[in-house]
């Protein structure tokens, strides 16, 4: 018989570094996630060919359905909330109860996706480590990433103790009007919680994986001109003044000049303007009509706000309210915004003290530290609505490009990563004490 030389019998029993720092049942995790890698792939597959466009009301429950499969079987208790009143299809809730003791997580994620049954783009294809589809990134996949940390939880005797409560929303995308009733039983479970984790998409800068601490607000406003119409040889007189369409120009130059600081976007989406000006549905189109030779009489532009707190919501909407009451000869402007929008979420010790506790598993499972991401690259979600109320961390789903987008594309080895990070990370804060 052939002996094995003492240094490679060592070798071959010393652990890898990192396996080393995870306990038995967080190595039992790591192998369920890589055991189930297909079954994921699956599960991402059914959930991404069916359409769950916001307003396809029948496909994002159908999906609900499909993600109640999957989490009954682990013991939570599932529940579909209809939001008729919103003319949205509803949220799917599930509750687990685990002993009592630890921290009490608040799962979010989303069920419908911005493709609509009348998009071009509707069907799963399997790209090697790549997967297309609607909603493959967002939210989809983010949903495959929770399921397949939960499952790995069960599988390690971990997810018995656990205190979870679990929202989909069914719209998102689109959040269904008025606000307060679409997302009050997200900002209910939030006052609930002690820490809050949420599924969209992993951020990734100059090839390293980000930690998200923060997202910014979306809010709408609305700038309508109007101005003495008459022939246009009488323009800029004393008369006539200047018309609308200036008027309107003088406020959006102020805008882009006077109003930028670090944390804020302000975009103008939309302006109509000449003889007559008017917007129809919801504000996204706009129809006008005028000639050269006539003054503009009336002129509207829309666009958006995004801050970082509501202190600087605030503070900019006053500039803004400024700016517009500075009016040119012969001409009037007022400024609306459209209440309900998304809130901040602003960055805090306690998101960054997450962030720690994610980066302390990075460091068990051998994966590089999540630096914080710059708050500008995040857009607004479901998670600010309780972000007054509960720590929380952004972007436990998985990596992915063109989120919105026909071509819409996954990581698939970043499902695994990102499932074992939260299954870790949920673990632990299930011991932590409340």
């Amino acid at each position: 018989m052939k002996l094995i030389p003492l240094f490679l019998l060592f070798a071959f029993a010393v652990p890898h570094p990192a396996e080393a720092r995870l306990g038995a049942p967080e190595k039992k995790m790591v192998q369920t996630v890589d055991r189930d890698r297909q079954r994921n792939i699956q599960l991402l597959e059914k959930l991404v060919n069916q359409n769950s466009g916001t307003l396809n009301l029948a496909g994002v429950e159908e999906v609900g359905r499909m993600m109640r499969a999957e989490l009954e079987p682990l013991g939570f208790d599932v529940q579909w909330v209809p939001m008729k009143e919103t003319g949205r299809a509803g949220h799917l809730i599930a509750t687990h109860k685990g002993n009592g003791r630890g921290k009490r997580m608040l799962l979010i994620g989303h069920l419908d996706t911005v493709y609509e049954p009348d998009s071009p783009f509707q069907r799963f294809v399997l790209k090697g480590d790549q997967a297309e589809g609607p909603g493959a990134g967002d939210d989809k996949g983010g949903m495959v990433v929770m399921v397949a940390a939960l499952r790995a939880m069960r599988a390690a005797g971990t997810l018995k103790d656990a205190d979870i409560e679990i929202v989909l929303t069914g719209d998102e995308e689109d959040a269904g009007s008025p606000r307060d009733a679409s997302r009050r039983h997200l900002v209910e479970a939030g006052k609930r919680a002690d820490a809050a984790l949420d599924f969209e998409g992993l951020a990734r800068q100059d090839g390293l994986d980000m930690g998200s601490i923060a997202r910014r607000s979306s809010g709408t406003w609305e700038v309508r001109a109007t101005g003495k119409t008459g022939h246009s040889s009488g323009i800029f007189s004393g008369s006539a003044g200047n018309g609308a369409i200036y008027e309107l120009a003088r406020i959006i130059t102020a805008f882009r000049n006077e109003l930028p600081e670090p944390n804020l976007t302000f975009n103008v989406g939309l302006v109509v303007g000449g003889t007559t000006a008017s917007t129809e549905d919801e504000g996204i189109r706009g129809t006008a009509t005028g000639k050269t030779n006539i003054i503009p009489a009336a002129a509207i532009a829309r666009g958006d706000i995004r801050t970082l707190s509501n202190e600087q919501e605030e503070r900019v909407r006053a500039k803004m309210r400024d700016i517009v009451a500075k009016h040119m000869p012969g001409a009037e402007a007022e400024i609306s915004f459209k209440e309900g929008s998304y809130p901040p979420m602003p960055p805090t010790e306690g998101n960054r003290a997450l962030l720690g506790r994610l980066n302390a598993v990075n460091r068990d499972l051998g994966l590089a530290e999540m630096g914080e991401l710059d708050p500008i690259r995040r857009g607004a979600g479901d998670i600010a609505f309780v972000a007054a109320d509960v720590d929380g961390l952004v972007g436990l789903g998985p990596s992915s490009q063109g989120d919105h987008a026909p071509g819409e594309t996954v990581d698939l080895p970043s499902i695994d990563r990102q499932a074992k990070r939260a299954a870790i990370l949920m673990t632990r804060l299930s011991r932590e004490k409340r």
